[in-house]
């Protein structure tokens, strides 16, 4: 009996953890929903991809003054394999299971390999991540490609999407 009651406690505490985690994520959507502004949408033509689609796994999507303050609006937290698309107007993110994240080009401030975001470390520099603007606010957004030999094209790429050229030469002028 004593075994029991033991067991019964412990599955009560996980039950009692996993409630507060669940509304401390829903607490953090709801102060980040009224922060933040909606999301892009993807344009009906983004125009041609720039380079190869990669797959991979996206990784997360932060405020870029901190690696780990995942934004939790809508599904854009949640951790998913997908399929990156470059292109001319943008940065397309399609993932399994989860709405697809959309980054425009005129959006985008810089792109680095780096080795942590959203909570999650990888060895080297693992990870391509975007930093981008939405409303007053700068984002990081992370993508772990399968192919690592192709990150530093996908970074180079990124970072000379024409828009971004364009916002750049304006502000040093």
């Amino acid at each position: 009996m004593e075994r029991l009651l033991w067991v019964l406690a412990l599955a009560a505490l996980v039950a009692l953890v996993f409630f507060g985690m669940r509304r401390g994520w829903l607490a953090r959507a709801r102060r980040q929903a009224a922060e933040l502004p909606p999301f892009p949408e993807q344009p009906a033509d983004p125009g041609a991809e720039t380079l190869t689609a990669a797959t991979g796994m996206y990784i997360g999507t932060t405020k870029a003054d901190d690696w780990q303050d995942r934004i939790a609006v809508g599904d854009i937290g949640h951790r998913a394999n997908g399929t990156a698309h470059l292109h001319a107007q943008g940065l397309l993110i399609e993932r399994e299971g989860a709405s697809a994240v959309w980054i425009p080009a005129a959006s985008v401030v810089d792109a680095r390999l780096d080795h942590k975001l959203a909570n999650k470390v990888v060895p080297g520099a693992g990870l391509v991540v975007v930093t981008w603007r939405l409303g007053d606010q700068l984002l990081d957004t992370g993508f772990r490609g399968d192919d690592k030999q192709a990150q530093t094209e996908w970074v180079e790429a990124i970072r000379s999407l024409p828009a971004h050229t364009t916002s750049n030469e304006s502000e040093d002028g």
